[in-house]
């Protein structure tokens, strides 16, 4: 069953997707930002490739920024609920680290749009709320991977949670370059090497991947 508004006018007929209007507007925000770019496309181009009026289209969103602000916090968002609730995990610090990379990883490498290509925009560093996601996971991995750590001086362990964050987040330029992307390969792989920056030796690799992998969903 359809889950569109109900006396909302559209534009143009489209194709019933299943998407709701603000679904359908983000799934085009997410096309035209990224192909286009985020400075050259209109709200109009916007409603329009959603099939929406421009003027419904503000029911939904109040400008440009908003739908912006929407798809850069949908990258985060769910791998900081992950952090979370790994955080609470009594599973190995290892284990959960592996697991936090791969769903981010996997996240970040899924959907028909690369958005985490959206963090390169000069735009984003406004955006203090998605800045404030992003910065409180960082802060998670460090959590995760400090018992790794922990024999090392500080400016050492806080150098290895700054790596192992870019190593997770350089699956956005991967992609980029990329026609294609095999989304577990790349993610246990962003996972096994955020565990080798971290500091777990490659002939310790192998148990706390295994752990790791009965901590992914389903």
């Amino acid at each position: 069953m359809s889950r569109r508004g109900v006396g909302r006018p559209r534009a143009v007929a489209r194709p019933d997707t299943g998407l709701s209007p603000r679904e359908e507007l983000l799934a085009a925000a997410a096309e035209l930002f990224t192909v286009n770019g985020y400075s050259a496309t209109t709200t109009r181009e916007v409603a329009e490739r959603a099939g929406i009026r421009q003027a419904t289209m503000y029911h939904y969103f109040k400008g440009k920024e908003a739908l912006l602000a929407e798809l850069l916090e949908s990258t985060v968002r769910p791998s900081l609920e992950a952090a979370r609730l790994l955080a609470a995990s009594d599973a190995p610090a290892g284990a959960r680290l592996w697991a936090l990379a791969h769903r981010d990883a996997a996240l970040l490498c899924s959907g028909e749009h690369n958005l985490g290509a959206l963090y390169l925009l000069p735009e984003a560093d406004r955006f203090l709320d998605f800045q404030e996601l992003r910065t409180a996971l960082k802060q998670a991995y460090a959590n995760l991977l400090a018992p790794i750590t922990a024999g090392l001086p500080q400016a050492e362990r806080d150098l290895r949670a700054d790596l192992v964050f870019s190593v997770v987040e350089s699956v956005i330029l991967i992609r980029r370059n990329a026609s294609a992307l095999a989304v577990e390969a790349m993610a246990e792989a962003v996972a096994d090497a955020a565990l080798r920056v971290g500091g777990v030796g490659e002939g310790d690799l192998a148990h706390p991947r295994e752990l790791g992998r009965a901590l992914l969903p389903g």
